[in-house]
């Protein structure tokens, strides 16, 4: 089959906008897409100078994502010195699996001379997640606790880094399905928090002085196109499952996703076009800013609750609390 737009051998068929792409027409069509939700997410401030840059920290986990939004990142902007990239890899403690994929950070890192931060739980809270997996105190899903742990030590290192936004790498399948739950769970909440956090325009967002800005440029990237990507730029991702994961009900929802985007290609784009419209909805009405966060009693982070959820947490599994 030849491309649909050079010509060329095509190695991929987009079901959901028809086209055969070869594969620099596939990963132009990427880079595109990524820089125009960079543009409409109004990434870049304009204020920004190459004597007082943009700081832009990307959580660096050596997965296919993370590794395909740091090389166009950096390949969109290796010329722009208004933006400054750094990298910032957590290494959970989990037995062969985070080893690999921190080698992968480093390479990839070498490779674009990137600035790069390594953090561990261990030294940050004094706990490996392959023992809170086995002693699990609270009885939740591994990733329960792991979620939570890493939310603060992007946020802490962000702040300590000086950034300016805190970038993730989560593809469009990881945002429906994130959307599927929160609708169907009936959390206005939750919805409400997941805009304010990742999908509102950055002029719009509350609370910026206490949490750093965050952003997701590959949300309009499929799963698989962005494992595509790293593969045909033979970028050193490390594609592992995490031995711990064990989120059932997200995995419920990831194959129905899957069985409804092969029947009607474009599912997922049509749910998180109507959902942000939603989730906007809820963040004007819900959302209450950072005039009702207090101070966590042990850590000093902002919270609505006396000790925060990191800090309960940690306390349940033995660990230390940081200081904020």
């Amino acid at each position: 089959m030849d491309c649909d737009k050079c010509g060329g051998a095509a190695v991929t068929h987009i079901a959901y906008s028809g086209l055969h792409l070869c594969e620099g027409c596939f990963s132009e069509s990427v880079e595109t897409r990524v820089r125009q939700r960079v543009r409409e997410d109004g990434l870049l401030d304009e204020s920004a100078t190459p004597e007082n840059p943009d700081t832009w920290v990307v959580g660096l986990s050596g997965g296919k994502d993370s590794v395909v939004l740091t090389r166009v990142l950096h390949d969109t902007f290796q010329e722009d010195s208004r933006v400054e990239l750094v990298g910032l890899t957590i290494h959970e403690g989990i037995e062969g699996y985070r080893d690999a994929s921190v080698e992968a950070c480093r390479e990839l890192v070498a490779d674009l001379g990137l600035k790069h931060e390594l953090v561990a739980y261990e030294e940050e809270f004094g706990v490996r997640m392959d023992d809170v997996a086995t002693e699990d105190p609270e009885g939740m899903a591994p990733c329960a606790y792991c979620g939570v742990f890493r939310r603060d030590v992007l946020e802490r290192y962000a702040e300590q880094l000086d950034a300016d936004k805190l970038l993730t790498g989560h593809n469009l399948d990881d945002e429906a399905q994130t959307a599927l739950m929160n609708f169907l769970e009936g959390d206005p909440a939750q919805i409400a928090k997941h805009f304010d956090a990742s999908l509102g325009s950055f002029d719009d967002r509350e609370a910026q002085e206490t949490f750093v800005p965050r952003a997701k440029p590959l949300r309009d990237i499929p799963e698989k196109e962005v494992a595509l990507y790293a593969h045909l730029n033979d970028l050193p991702a490390h594609i592992t499952e995490c031995p711990h994961a064990s989120e059932a009900y997200r995995g419920e929802i990831a194959d129905l996703l899957r069985e409804l985007e092969e029947n009607h290609p474009g599912t997922r784009h049509s749910i998180m076009a109507g959902y942000e419209q939603l989730a906007e909805a809820a963040a004007d009405s819900l959302r209450g800013g950072a005039d009702d966060l207090g101070d966590c009693d042990r850590c000093g982070a902002p919270t609505d609750r006396d000790v925060c959820r990191k800090c309960y947490l940690v306390d349940a599994v033995g660990g230390d609390v940081p200081a904020r």
